[in-house]
């Protein structure tokens, strides 16, 4: 059975089990989870390891065991926006420049340990809702310049990326915000339902599956 790794914040934590692997939390990991089971049953299990208020640092600082040691065949991370929201609340997110050398460290060790795991990067992404109204603007610039860099930083290391931006962009189109997000940056169940179905078919490619 092949595995695939979700990481993240709380946008892919969503309250997952920590001691039950199968409880994957109410976000898109368990959309995911199903519409992979559903079409490749009993051949591909999917672990959620986000862990809620996290930035770039906070990943690197769990490369060991909370990537390497699960040895996924395929892994996605999704990180940025706390970055931009914790200097806001705390005065101790993350600048562009750290982020992109922190972020470039972990991709290079993780390439280095997980030479067959194949990596797919999405970018940080924001509507404009209850958390991030009051400052809008600067939501809106630096969490895209956070995607930029994971944009940037996928080109250079050869990996996938998708613009989740693009994604809820195109889906505010359809319906407002609120519906998507409960506080323009955690998915409700629409909003969890629009990752899964972007991030399935590279998740399909990376594992090699139709």
């Amino acid at each position: 059975m092949k595995t695939v790794l979700l990481q993240g914040d709380s946008i892919t934590d969503a309250d997952r089990d920590r001691a039950n692997d199968t409880r994957l939390g109410y976000g898109y990991a368990t959309v995911l989870a199903g519409l992979l089971g559903a079409r490749h049953p009993g051949s591909v299990r999917v672990i959620n390891r986000g862990v809620s208020g996290n930035k770039v640092t906070d990943l690197y600082a769990r490369t060991g065991g909370d990537f390497i040691r699960v040895k996924p065949d395929v892994l996605t991370v999704l990180i940025g926006v706390n970055d931009v929201w914790h200097e806001l609340s705390w005065g101790n997110g993350t600048s562009r420049e750290k982020f992109r050398r922190v972020y470039r460290d972990l991709l290079t060790e993780l390439t280095g340990a997980l030479p067959d795991t194949k990596i797919i990067l999405l970018g940080a992404f924001v509507l404009k809702g209850a958390a991030t109204e009051g400052a809008w603007a600067y939501f809106k610039e630096e969490t895209a310049a956070r995607a930029k860099i994971t944009e940037e930083l996928a080109e250079e290391f050869g990996l996938p990326f998708l613009s989740l931006q693009t994604v809820f962009d195109e889906a505010e189109k359809k319906a407002p915000a609120a519906f998507w997000l409960a506080d323009g940056v955690h998915p409700i169940a629409p909003g969890s339902g629009l990752i899964a179905e972007a991030v399935l078919p590279l998740v399909e490619a990376a594992l090699g599956e139709e």
